[in-house]
């Protein structure tokens, strides 16, 4: 009987995964996923990430703001934003910037259900390989005569089994995350 330790472990990273890919997918609610990985070009050609150089805040569901620890940065890190294409307006509002969320039209949310159920499906797909591979193990296992007919049949069943749930936990996470885009949460 193999361990299935790592097997889980390879899960909970594609698990993990997908929950912060399905994180920057706009819900209609502010969160600082939207904009904590943006690219910004900085000190002469350097691309950092936001949240890299400042802190974001969420004051309340429609709106964000941005405070860079380097003050001088200020123009750059709007203009980074706005080249985003996220549908954003930074105002620079003293030494912070602050961004209103526009409110999505049904057209932009059935979008991004569509976007996110082609990421639950990529994460799906990562899940099944992850299987694939740890069943090949068993199966070479079975080969060399390591483990019976009747312990690959168990390990078979067992892998099968976190697999499932696995995938479970993908469905569920994506059900709350279409709720909330669709504006039922």
């Amino acid at each position: 009987m193999l361990s299935f330790q790592e097997i889980k472990s390879r899960m909970d990273k594609i698990v993990a995964l997908f929950v912060g890919d399905a994180g920057t997918i706009r819900t209609g609610r502010a969160t600082p996923g939207l904009i904590e990985n943006v690219m910004v070009t900085v000190y002469g050609g350097q691309k950092m990430r936001l949240m890299e150089l400042g802190s974001i805040g969420v004051p309340d569901v429609r709106s964000l703001t941005f405070q860079p620890w380097d003050q001088g940065l200020l123009r750059e890190i709007a203009n980074g934003i706005q080249a985003a294409n996220l549908n954003l307006t930074p105002v620079v509002d003293g030494q912070i910037l602050r961004m209103s969320l526009p409110m999505l039209t049904t057209e932009q949310r059935e979008e991004y259900v569509k976007l996110l159920n082609r990421k639950l499906e990529g994460a799906r797909v990562m899940i099944r390989d992850a299987r694939a591979d740890y069943r090949k193990d068993i199966m070479d296992a079975k080969n060399e005569k390591s483990i019976s007919e009747d312990e690959f049949k168990r390990d078979e069943q067992e892998l099968q089994k976190i697999t499932d749930e696995y995938v479970k936990k993908l469905e569920e996470m994506s059900g709350k995350k279409e709720k909330e885009i669709r504006g039922e949460a």
